[in-house]
């Protein structure tokens, strides 16, 4: 069983959604959530020294041209003028970088307390990053090219992935999941072993509909590869409708998901898989015949 952690997060402005510093016991890293809005603000601070040091930052925003939001992952050296990440972050503000990247509206910035950070790791670390984000595929990787990987030794590397696991956890406390699957890699079985946090393997058949989903920590998901019936009815709720129009582009020809996608519950998950309105409840059943009723159920009897 995983041990525990605990996350300090600062709020600099005393609000939920301004600035963020975040750090945690027995790291050197130190994070910080930034609105786009709030660069110029923070030169001023004695307690934002850090952002004039070098570093890797995640600049997200919403894609014009996707169903998904975008991120775009960069470094930032120390400039013989003393400034870093928070000069990099300034000029990413130009129209330049708007046309290639995309108007963002906050960043995520990763450094150190001790100005650790040479051109090698942070080449390391954003080129690991950028993998791992297109690799979760939650988000847009803006990144025309994979960064550079440099060279470093094998403790060196060591002790950089160490920081990419802090870091990936950092991350999702601070509210962005560009680094966690929908679900963990399927195995090529029929009832895969699923992951802490995700249920077994749902199946839902109506006529030529063969969709198969997972319950996990977010929401629901409809697994890759999935039947699902093309023509939607009259009676399909809106909800189901909109995320058909969302992820037209993943359903092919013959109705077969290209991709693992997200609802926020079974029964949007239900209504869009079969194009209409079903209780998904008793739709969703496990390969033994039991449905997500009869499983909630069980759970409650136990408690």
């Amino acid at each position: 069983m995983a041990h525990g952690r605990t996350v300090q997060l600062y709020l600099m402005d005393s609000i939920a959604n301004g600035r963020v510093k975040c750090s945690l016991a027995n790291w050197t890293g130190i994070a910080y959530k930034l609105p786009r809005i709030s660069l110029e603000y923070c030169k001023e601070q004695t307690t934002m020294k850090y952002l004039a040091q070098s570093g890797v930052y995640f600049l997200f925003g919403s894609s014009e041209d996707s169903d998904k939001d975008f991120v775009y992952i960069g470094q930032a050296g120390t400039r013989k003028n003393s400034e870093g990440i928070l000069l990099r972050l300034k000029e990413h503000k130009g129209e330049k970088d708007e046309k290639k990247i995309g108007y963002w509206n906050e960043t995520v910035v990763f450094t150190t307390s001790n100005n650790s950070f040479g051109p090698t790791e942070i080449s390391y670390l954003e080129n690991r990053f950028c993998n791992l984000a297109k690799a979760a595929n939650r988000y847009d990787v803006k990144n025309g090219n994979d960064p550079s990987i440099g060279n470093v030794t094998e403790e060196k590397e060591s002790e950089l992935e160490e920081f990419i696991e802090y870091a990936q956890l950092v991350m999702g406390a601070l509210g962005f999941k560009v680094f966690e699957p929908l679900i963990a890699s399927q195995s090529n079985t029929a009832q895969p072993e699923m992951p802490d946090g995700v249920s077994d393997v749902l199946e839902l058949t109506q006529g030529a509909v063969l969709a198969k989903g997972v319950i996990t920590n977010n929401g629901f998901v409809i697994l890759k590869g999935s039947l699902i019936k093309l023509k939607v009815a009259l009676s399909c709720p809106k909800a189901a409708k909109k995320e058909r129009e969302v992820h037209a582009a993943k359903i092919s020809e013959d109705g077969i998901l290209s991709e693992d996608i997200q609802f926020k519950s079974p029964n949007i998950a239900a209504a869009f898989a079969t194009g209409n309105s079903v209780n998904a409840r008793e739709a969703w059943k496990t390969v033994d015949g039991k449905s997500l009723n009869d499983l909630e159920n069980n759970e409650a009897s136990e408690v």
